[in-house]
């Protein structure tokens, strides 16, 4: 679906100006959610729902094997990055966490997945933060869960999410950030020229103007064979279309091009200092092709101790893949030892 007739150029325009591109995530599932819990290792993952801003956000709840009756475990709050739902791989961190003695509580954001909300496919970066600290209170409200050990995990869009999160809810007590965007001026700058960015604003603005005359709503595709899409690398199209076919068909390959404005206008790198005293791990590809690895390194300089940095070989969706090794012991190796000691 193009619907950008009248905002100042076409699709494939305003692709071919700019080569932005974003952290990506994950995709949704299209499974019936009781099959799924039901398949669940040891049976102990729970459908969730809770209200975000008037919205209805949908998720799953993993619980120890060992946890006995009355017993409450630190908790890891977690959503996945940009255009994502939690089915792609972020159920295989949920599934670790469990595994290591702590609750996860996974949930899609409003307008993604199996969560509420119009227009589908709005990814707007507070709102999400919001939907993160409002999980955060459904969380403490669990008899599983004890309330004073909140960690929150995020990845991609979301690993910068957690950052901010990190920084101004002193709920959460330990931060895992996985491959972030963290700076969207530092990004667009690596990864355009000046006629890209200038080509890319230009088509925001189109958009702007359409929206207030008539309120419609136009869409990009995140990912595409020819590359014609938000995220125009051969890596983000196989790695989306092939996850989509194996285990996420419910994912919707479109956002909002409203969504897109927030590029430029979203800096977590401003909040990296302030997450201390709170423990922040982050974890960085070390050949990231969306977000460059050197923006990352550069944030966590900045960041205060106690901090950690674990290096991922790879590009940006080896961290999910190939790398889930690595990345998933990091993260859960940094929660148990803050939360559970």
């Amino acid at each position: 679906m193009d619907g950008n007739e009248g905002i100042g150029c076409t699709r494939r325009e305003f692709v071919g100006r700019t080569a932005l591109v974003l952290a990506a995530g994950a995709l949704a599932s299209a499974v019936p959610r009781a099959a799924r819990v039901a398949s669940a290792e040891q049976g102990n993952v729970i459908p969730i729902e809770f209200m975000s801003k008037g919205v209805r956000c949908r998720g799953l709840k993993y619980i120890p094997d060992d946890l006995r009756a009355g017993g409450r475990r630190p908790a890891i709050v977690m959503a996945h990055g940009f255009s994502a739902v939690k089915e792609m791989y972020f159920t295989n961190y949920a599934e670790e966490f469990r595994r290591a003695g702590l609750v996860a509580v996974l949930f899609d954001y409003r307008y993604l997945g199996e969560s509420g909300g119009e227009p589908r496919g709005q990814v707007l970066p507070f709102e999400q933060i919001e939907d993160y600290r409002n999980a955060i209170t459904f969380a403490q409200t669990q008899p599983e869960v004890d309330p004073e050990k909140i960690g929150v995990f995020g990845s991609s869009y979301s690993g910068g999410h957690v950052i901010v999160v990190g920084a101004v809810d002193r709920r959460v007590k330990c931060v895992a950030s996985q491959v972030p965007y963290l700076d969207g001026w530092a990004t667009a700058d690596a990864l355009n020229t000046k006629t890209g960015i200038d080509g890319f604003v230009k088509f925001l603005e189109g958009d702007r103007s359409e929206r207030y005359k008539s309120g419609r709503v136009n869409y990009l595709p995140v990912v595409a064979a020819d590359g014609n899409a938000v995220l125009n690398t051969q890596t983000s199209y196989q790695w989306f279309t092939e996850t989509a076919k194996k285990m996420a068909p419910r994912w919707e390959n479109r956002v909002t091009v409203e969504s897109l404005e927030w590029l430029f206008l979203y800096h977590p790198v401003l909040f990296v200092p302030k997450v201390s005293p709170t423990p922040l791990l982050i974890v960085v590809a070390e050949n990231d092709e969306l977000v460059p690895t050197e923006v990352t390194l550069r944030a966590y300089n900045g960041a205060l101790e106690p901090k950690k940095i674990v290096i991922v070989p790879g590009g940006h969706f080896d961290a999910y893949v190939k790398g889930f090794p690595v990345s998933s012991r990091a993260a859960t190796a940094w929660f148990t030892q803050w939360l559970k000691g």
